[in-house]
């Protein structure tokens, strides 16, 4: 049974990333019953002076993914959910391609949420973990 609080198709989560994750190439590519999935380019667009992934891309694309997930779970006419806490283990480096981020929820509660975003390279190998706590406010 899906987490969502109303039906909702990818192109109207699409409609939802506009801004930043416009800017950093990320594209949402699927939601399922219980997870939301996005992807972004490893380009000069969030490559570090290096040439690999910058980790802060990587936060961006966790904070859309678990703020996204959070936003489809509350009743929207009444809540707003913003960012609380993030944080992110870089442990694998990317120096082209795609990286693929998977939210999941690992709390909903009815004041805060807590999500799980998996970030892996198109190999399937973990390139980030990152954990976003979201408060749930009123609108």
């Amino acid at each position: 049974m899906p987490i969502w609080s109303t039906p909702i198709t990818l192109e109207q989560v699409r409609f939802f990333g506009k801004s930043l994750p416009t800017h950093l190439g990320i594209e949402f590519t699927e939601l399922g019953d219980d997870f939301i999935r996005a992807r972004m380019p490893v380009d000069d667009r969030t490559r570090q002076p290096f040439g690999i992934l910058h980790g802060g891309a990587s936060v961006a694309l966790a904070e859309t993914l678990g703020s996204t997930g959070a936003g489809l779970v509350i009743d929207r006419n009444q809540y707003r959910c913003v960012g609380q806490e993030i944080n992110a283990n870089h442990v694998r480096a990317v120096k082209e391609g795609f990286v693929i981020g998977t939210a999941r929820p690992l709390h909903i509660g009815r004041r805060s949420h807590v999500w799980e975003i998996r970030i892996t390279d198109e190999q399937d190998r973990l390139v980030c973990i990152s954990r976003i706590t979201m408060a749930v406010i009123d609108k």
